[in-house]
Parts: structure tokens; sequence; C-alpha cells
């Protein structure tokens, strides 16, 4: 059937069969790109794009440069059945990929693929790949190119020399054509290009983290063994749960830290414990006095790594409240002159009350403990 298209109303998109070689400078082997190929069906306007495969970052990247070449967005896409657009061919109800439906709905376009095996169903972009075919490759085949940048850039001006050549027939371009039917009639590009993003279908560990390549991103605990829907870009992780976004993170390539967790996606036990620091001790014992400040110290740097000591301290700053500040800074000068630095000796000298049965041993203060060198030090 003889199809009459509408400008500005089908984009139709497609690979060529054929690849075009590109040789590694170092190596001078020889890597195959893909050609990716669109065509308006009005004006017959062709574009033409270089990528290294067809999945579905080089596919989608190939459709946002193709609108910003345009100059707008078309009413429907025709692509043919490649894995990268549909998921499930059919005539009734094609299922179309994810992936390619979020960026097809960002342009506000729809899809239409053609039908699994007829190529009539989109006779113009096999027509126009037949020809971009030989009109590439045969005016570059004694080229040799050493990066996809290069091939991109003569590719690019190959296909401008095809679209500004005027037809036979028509006695005007493709060119021509495209500013006088289809650009008028094509909508509007929103005001940012579209950035690729992958989909997947991901379940929350038991530490309320999930991996994404080898990276693991925190969600609030509640969700934990729940199922979310990761977004993936290049620079960001968005995690949304029944439709709700939950957590967005800054994507993690490299580095010794693994996982991003978000403090407020810790149960609350988790987030006290992960604000431990000795700072913090420090400062809890400083609340109370100088004394249980320098024994919070003691305690701390009596061990090969600081975090060994986080227990001991909390076991003794849980002692002392249920005293009153002059007790535990009693307490505190007795333990740090008699050497007792574990929560349990703390606990006998306050359930024996030996800070207040004796006077604390010679020098027993603040200043004369063993963290302290003293003025004889300088001498």
């Amino acid at each position: 059937m003889r199809q009459h298209h509408v400008a500005g109303d089908k984009l139709f998109v497609d690979y060529s069969g054929k690849r075009l070689g590109i040789a590694d400078p170092l190596t001078g082997e020889i890597r195959m790109a893909e050609i990716f190929v669109a065509v308006l069906g009005a004006s017959n306007f062709t574009f033409a794009d270089v990528t290294w495969s067809q999945t579905l970052p080089d596919w989608i990247g190939s459709h946002v440069r193709l609108f910003r070449h345009i100059g707008g967005v078309p009413r429907l896409l025709v692509p043919d059945n490649l894995k990268s657009a549909v998921n499930k061919a059919s005539f009734y109800d094609p299922e179309i990929n994810r992936s390619y439906g979020r960026m097809t709905a960002y342009y506000d376009v729809g899809v239409l693929p053609a039908r699994p095996k007829k190529p009539k169903d989109k006779a113009s972009v096999e027509a126009g790949v037949r020809f971009a075919q030989s009109y590439i490759i045969g005016r570059l085949r004694n080229q040799t190119f050493f990066s996809l940048e290069e091939a991109s850039a003569a590719v690019a001006d190959v296909m401008t020399a095809m679209n500004t050549r005027p037809m036979r027939k028509l006695g005007v371009s493709r060119a021509d054509l495209l500013e006088s039917l289809d650009r008028p009639a094509l909508r509007a590009l929103p005001p940012t290009d579209y950035e690729y993003a992958e989909w997947r279908l991901v379940r929350t560990g038991v530490d309320y983290h999930v991996e994404i390549e080898s990276f693991y991103y925190s969600v609030p605990h509640a969700l934990i063994r729940e199922q979310v829907d990761a977004r993936i870009t290049a620079r960001t992780i968005e995690l949304f749960h029944r439709g709700k976004r939950v957590a967005a993170h800054q994507r993690r390539y490299g580095g010794v830290t693994r996982h991003g967790t978000l403090t407020e996606h810790m149960p609350r036990a988790h987030r006290f414990y992960a604000e431990w620091s000795p700072e913090r001790f420090r400062r809890w014992g400083a609340d109370i006095g100088p004394d249980t400040e320098g024994l919070i110290m003691a305690i701390l740097s009596r061990r090969p790594h600081p975090e060994q000591g986080f227990r001991t301290c909390l076991g003794v700053l849980r002692l002392y409240k249920t005293l009153a500040n002059s007790r535990a800074e009693s307490v505190s000068a007795y333990a740090l002159a008699t050497g007792a630095l574990n929560s349990k000796s703390v606990a006998s000298i306050i359930a024996h009350n030996l800070d207040l049965a004796a006077p604390a041993p010679e020098g027993g203060s603040v200043d004369s403990h063993a963290n302290v060198r003293g003025a004889r030090y300088f001498r």
C-alpha cells in the first residue's frame, strides 16, 4: 500500500546492516562500529550516527542526538523490533523496553513498532538505510579511522552532502524539504537533553542496602527485604518503592568505601552507634567534668584503636547516669589514680564507695595519671 506521510508525523529509525571499521591506533586491530539511521517520512531527511553497539545506552544516545540535530520531535517513532526498543514483539500489544519508553515519554513522542518481519511497514527507512549505506560506505571506503569521534565527524560530513544534494525527481534537497515541511510541524524540544537511565528491579538486603554494580546504596530501613526500582544514570542512583522515590544517591565508581549510607535511613540504634567517635565521647565526659573527661581520654588511649574503647566508655557513662556530677567526678578521679580503666572496676568503685571511704592515692588527680607527662618531664 502506498503510504502518505504527513509533515512532522513519523520518524523511522533502524540500524544499518553494514558496519564501519575503526582501527586501534596502537595495535591496528579493527573494531566494527554500528551505523544508526533515521529518516523523516515527509521530507526523507536522513540522519546517521556511529556507535559501538546496539545496546540501550547507544540506542537512546543516538535518539537524543537525532532530535537535537533535526531541532524538534515528531509525533511518532517507528523502530524495528530490536531488543533495545521492544521487549516482546506483537502485532496487537508490543511491549516497549522500559528505558526506551522513559526516553520517549520525556520527549512526548509515541512509539509504533513495525510488525515483525514486515519491512514494508518502514519502507522509508529501509530505502534510506540502503541509500545511506551506499553513500556512507562508498565515500569512506578508502579512509582509515582511529576513533569513534573521528568516524562520527566523517559520517556527519557525508550526510550533510547527501541531504543538501538536490533529488532528481523533485529538484530540491532533503534539507530544503526539512525546512519547508517537517521542521515547522515538529514539536519543540525540552529545555535539556534526556539523560540516559537504566531501570532495574532490586531487592533490599537485611542491612537496608541494595547492590548496584558491586556498590551498595541505602534505603529507609523499613524497606528491608522489599523490592525497589532503581533508576541508574551516570551520576545518580534513584530508588523507588511503589512509584514513590525513597532514596537518591550520588553514584559511586571507585574508592575504598563501597557503601553509600544516609543517616536518616538507619534505625535509631544504628544511628546512635554510627555517631560514636573519640571526640564525641570526650565531649560527653567533659559535660560531667574534667576528671571524667580525663578518664574517657585515658580509656581510649590505652587501646590500640580508639574504637575498641567505645563500649567501655559507654559503660562508664551509663554508670554515671544515676550519680550527681560531683560524685561522678570523685569516682573518675579515684579511677584515674588507681588505673581502673574499665567499666567493671568503675562499677566496683561506685558499689563499695571506694572514692568516699579513703582519699585518692598520692597524686590522684586528672593531672597525674599515666597519660599526662607532668612538669618533671620537661626538667
